[in-house]
C-alpha cells in the first residue's frame, strides 16, 4: 500500500499538520462529540492544500479530538483503507469518493476543497489550428506529424482524465473511436511534467503546479482551455465523511477549520506558498506563482460543484468504477456545511 503514518520524524510543520495528535482546545476529547479521534487521509497535492493550511496554522486545536493524518499517493488505496475501516475523513478525488459510495460505506461528502482546477494544455503550434478547425485539428495534426496527437494525463477514470475526455466528446470526437488521438496514462503529476518536458506527450489535462512549471521552463505546451471554459464547477478533490462523523458535532468543527483555511488561502497567498513548500514540497516561488493561477480555485461549500458532478459520476458508471450512476442526494450531505 502506497501510504504512510505521518509521524515526529518527519518535519515539525508536517507534525503541526497532523501527522501526530493534535489535542482539542477543550481538553476533553471526545467530550462533545462522542469521538475522542479523527483519522484523516490526505495526499501532498495542490487540490488537498485546506489539510495543510489547517495543520500549519494550528487549527486543529479548535476540534474537540485528536486529529492524526495519513498520508497517501493515490485515490485508490484510500478507498482500500476507508472500506477496511480505517479512516473517518480522507480529502481526495470526487471519482474515489464515489467509488467509496457505491460499495455501501456509510459516507458522504461534506465539503469541497477546490472547484475547476484542472487545465487543458496543448502544444501552442495546435491552438491555432483547433481554433479554426476544432475537432478536424486532430487529422490535421496527424497528417502532418504522421502519428496521432499524444496526449498524457491521470489513469483513466480520474479527475483530469475525465474532463479531457468530456471536453473531447464535447468538441465532437470520440476519444475511444478516433485514431487521430491517443491518451496515454501517467501516474503524477511530477510524471506528467517530465513527459512534457521530455517531448513524450502534445497536452495534458493536469492541476498545478504543472501548468506553472511548464510556463516557468518556457515549455511549448500552453493552456489551451481551462476547466471554468469546458465544464463550469466542474469538481476535483472533496472531503468525505464517514456517517459517525457527520453525525457528530466534530463533522461541524471540522469544516469550520476548513472555511479557515479556504479563507487563509484567499487573503494570506504569500504565508500559504510556505504551507505549500513544507507541506508538499513544491518551491515557495512557485507555488505563490501557482496560486496567482486560474486553476487556484479553493472552496469549501459543496454546492460549488454540485452542478457539474453529474458528468463525473456518468463517466465513472460508464467506466465500470461505479456500478450505477449516483444522484448528488447519495454522493453529499449538504447540511453540515449549511449548519455553519
Amino acid at each position: 500500500m502506497n501510504e504512510r503514518n505521518v509521524g515526529r520524524s518527519r518535519r515539525s510543520f508536517l507534525a503541526a499538520a497532523g501527522g501526530t495528535a493534535t489535542i482539542g482546545a477543550a481538553g476533553c476529547l471526545g467530550g462533545a462529540s462522542g469521538l475522542e479521534e479523527l483519522t484523516v487521509a490526505h495526499m501532498p497535492i495542490y487540490p488537498d492544500l485546506q489539510w495543510y493550511v489547517m495543520g500549519g496554522e494550528g487549527y486543529f486545536a479548535d476540534i474537540d479530538a485528536e486529529v492524526s493524518g495519513r498520508e497517501f499517493t493515490n485515490g485508490p488505496d484510500i478507498v482500500r483503507a476507508f472500506n477496511g475501516g480505517d479512516l473517518d475523513i480522507a480529502m481526495f478525488g470526487i471519482v474515489p469518493a464515489m467509488i467509496v459510495i457505491d460499495r455501501g460505506i456509510s459516507a458522504q461528502v461534506t465539503a469541497a476543497n477546490i472547484r475547476e482546477p484542472m487545465g487543458i494544455m496543448a502544444e501552442s503550434s495546435f491552438h491555432d489550428t483547433f481554433e479554426e478547425h476544432g475537432a478536424d485539428a486532430f487529422a490535421m495534426w496527424a497528417d502532418e506529424e504522421g502519428r496521432p496527437f499524444r496526449f498524457g494525463t491521470f489513469p483513466q477514470g480520474s479527475v483530469p482524465d475525465v474532463l479531457l475526455r468530456y471536453w473531447l466528446q464535447e468538441t465532437g470526437v470520440d476519444p475511444e473511436a478516433n485514431d487521430d488521438i491517443e491518451i496515454l496514462e501517467i501516474s503524477g503529476a511530477s510524471a506528467v511534467w517530465q513527459a512534457i518536458a521530455n517531448d513524450e506527450i502534445d497536452g495534458t489535462s493536469i492541476m498545478e503546479p504543472v501548468p506553472t512549471i511548464a510556463d516557468e521552463e518556457g515549455s511549448s505546451v500552453t493552456m489551451l482551455r481551462t476547466a471554468a471554459d469546458v465544464l463550469p464547477g466542474q469538481p476535483a478533490a472533496v472531503t468525505l465523511m464517514s456517517d459517525e462523523v457527520r453525525e457528530s458535532p466534530v463533522a461541524a468543527q471540522f469544516l469550520e477549520q476548513h472555511v479557515r483555511a479556504t479563507e487563509f488561502i484567499d487573503e494570506n497567498p504569500d504565508a500559504t506558498a510556505g504551507h505549500v513548500e513544507e507541506g508538499i514540497g513544491m518551491p515557495e516561488a512557485r507555488a505563490r506563482r501557482a496560486l496567482d493561477s486560474p486553476l487556484s480555485n479553493f472552496v469549501t461549500d459543496p454546492a460549488a460543484i454540485t452542478d457539474a458532478t453529474p458528468v463525473f459520476s456518468e463517466f465513472a458508471a460508464t467506466n465500470g468504477q461505479i456500478d450505477d450512476q449516483l444522484t448528488n442526494d447519495q454522493i453529499f450531505d449538504l447540511d453540515v456545511y449549511d449548519s455553519l
